[in-house]
């Protein structure tokens, strides 16, 4: 199995790919979601469509929270959304060309 790697999401993005494609079978192995205020915003990760609400409420510090998910994508490409006052490093296995 390939090494993990990670992707940056900025605060305010919507529906971000992982890898350079994406694919079903793509390993997302945890999310280290950095709130910049109390109220950040939502974090939702999505399997192809569908969507997995992660982060839905305020938080009491702004430290990074760390999420282990341990999911694969049954449906295509992992992607993120972020509420305004929040971006995550995404951790896993994403396909990177048309070849992997």
């Amino acid at each position: 199995m390939s090494i993990p790697s990670y992707e940056t999401v900025a605060a305010s993005q919507t529906a971000q790919v992982l890898g350079v494609k994406g694919a079903a079978g793509d390993l997302i192995e945890r999310l280290i979601i950095r709130p910049a205020t109390t109220s950040p915003g939502l974090v939702t990760i999505l399997d192809g469509s569908t969507s997995i609400p992660i982060m839905v409420a305020g938080t009491t510090t702004i430290a990074p929270i760390v999420v282990e998910l341990n999911m694969y994508s049954a449906e295509g490409a992992w992607s993120v959304t972020t509420g305004a006052n929040v971006s995550v490093i995404a951790v896993g296995r994403f396909t990177r060309s048309a070849t992997v």
